[in-house]
């Protein structure tokens, strides 16, 4: 009896053994499966985030080590919720991409074939090269092409397509089309014939600027970040405005161009680091990390002084303004400074006037900065008085015309009457 009793006691305790190491088991299983589960879902979020380059000091820089999707804007957010906007192998998905924003997409042998396998090329910039292309439409357009060392990355890339595919300003540079083939990212705008207003004030295609085209060049920059800021909803701040990103047309009409660093003005709590070009960064927002509107007015400040004086504003500009401003008897002193092409054949007091808009928008306190509709009825109300004013010389000279032709009328009938008299007794004889 007693031997059947311990049978039994060693039975279960075997049995209660055996269930608790099948317990274990299956519980290090389930802990197993949950942890690469969880890697797993990591490794898809971490997708929706890319590494973006340094840029040097010459361009546009990021110092962001990555950018969350929902930085720019819902409809990116909207991207990082469908999982594989990027595929395993970090492409975007080419379909997604298209139905989003609506913007035609190109095969990289149209474009190979419009750019006569990328030999007509514009130029380069930190995005990479920029080619000529006549598309089979005949329609002439500039591609740009993301080189593989690129200072900027796919993100941006994303970014551009995005925002411009509802973003439509006739001050805005049109983007017509995009093409992801072939490990390729380019993107494809309306080819602007004048090139870059940094091209022309000192690069390599340097043009001799009349004082009407700054001031419209000034106008229509105005007029496209206005619209950003206050026709957009929600608003757009740019983050990289600067005169090699204001481009011209075969009109000299001017449109602000290269959305990469843009972003919807909608706060996510994020810090995504320093973005923009050395020279034209604002310097709170550099100490601050806060981006705002007031920071594109600040840059925007900088692109009328180059407007004005013709200097690199990585040359030095802000030594000579902040020189400027001090002056004589507590009045700033634009003269000095402004382009010796410029002064001399322009109103000079519409040159100042221009001045004084600008140094208001590089106040050093962001909220005493003007707002962008303040600047855009500023440099506008100088138009209009220079308009009124050729108005009245072109009426007054009319006017001083049409006396002359009066008085000479009125000579020609004197005279007319002399003649008369004089051969009037040679009638009577």
């Amino acid at each position: 009896m007693a031997n059947q009793t311990n049978i039994i006691i060693i039975g279960v305790s075997v049995g209660v053994a055996v269930g608790i190491l099948v317990a274990s088991c299956a519980f290090i299983a389930i802990r197993f499966y949950r942890k690469r589960s969880h890697v797993q879902n990591r490794s898809v979020e971490s997708a929706s985030t890319l590494p973006i380059r340094v840029n040097g000091i010459d361009a546009s820089i990021d110092s962001s080590a990555s950018i969350a999707v929902s930085e720019i804007g819902h409809g990116l957010h909207d991207i990082g919720k469908k999982n594989h906007y990027w595929g395993r192998r970090g492409n975007p998905s080419k379909d997604l991409l298209h139905s989003l924003s609506g913007i035609p997409r190109y095969v990289y042998k149209d474009i190979q074939k419009a750019t006569q396998n990328f030999t007509t090329i514009l130029g380069e910039g930190s995005f990479g090269p920029v080619y000529k292309a006549i598309m089979p439409t005949s329609a002439v357009v500039a591609v740009k092409v993301l080189a593989n060392n690129s200072k900027q990355g796919e993100k941006e890339f994303q970014t551009e397509v995005l925002l411009l595919s509802r973003l439509h300003h006739r001050n805005l540079v049109n983007l017509v089309g995009y093409c992801v083939d072939k490990g390729q990212h380019m993107l494809i705008y309306e080819f602007m014939s004048n090139g870059s207003l940094a091209s022309l004030l000192y690069g390599d295609n340097t043009r001799n600027l009349s004082w009407e085209q700054r001031l419209q060049i000034a106008l229509d920059v105005s007029h496209g970040i206005e619209y950003l800021h206050d026709g957009a909803v929600p608003p757009v701040v740019h983050r990289d405005l600067k005169s090699a990103n204001i481009l011209l047309d075969k009109s000299m009409r001017a449109k602000v161009a290269d959305f990469g660093l843009s972003k919807e003005e909608v706060y996510d709590g994020r810090n995504s680091g320093l973005k923009g070009t050395y020279g034209y960064m604002d310097p709170d927002y550099m100490s601050t990390n806060n981006y705002t509107k007031k920071s594109d007015i600040y840059s925007f400040g900088i692109i009328l002084f180059e407007l004005l004086t013709s200097i690199n504003p990585q040359q030095g500009l802000m030594d000579y303004i902040n020189l400027a401003a001090i002056g004589g008897e507590g009045k700033a002193d634009w003269d000095e400074i402004i382009d010796s092409k410029l002064s001399c054949m322009s109103n000079i007091e519409e040159i100042r006037q221009l001045a004084d808009i600008a140094h208001r928008c590089l106040h050093k306190i962001p909220r005493k900065r003007p707002s962008i509709a303040d600047v855009t009825h500023a440099i506008s109300r100088i138009g209009r008085r220079r308009l009124n004013r050729d108005e009245t010389l072109s009426i007054a000279g009319s006017i001083n015309a049409l006396g002359f032709l009066k008085r000479l009328e009125r000579q020609q009938v004197e005279l007319s009457h002399l003649t008369s008299i004089k051969e009037s007794p040679a009638a009577v004889v």
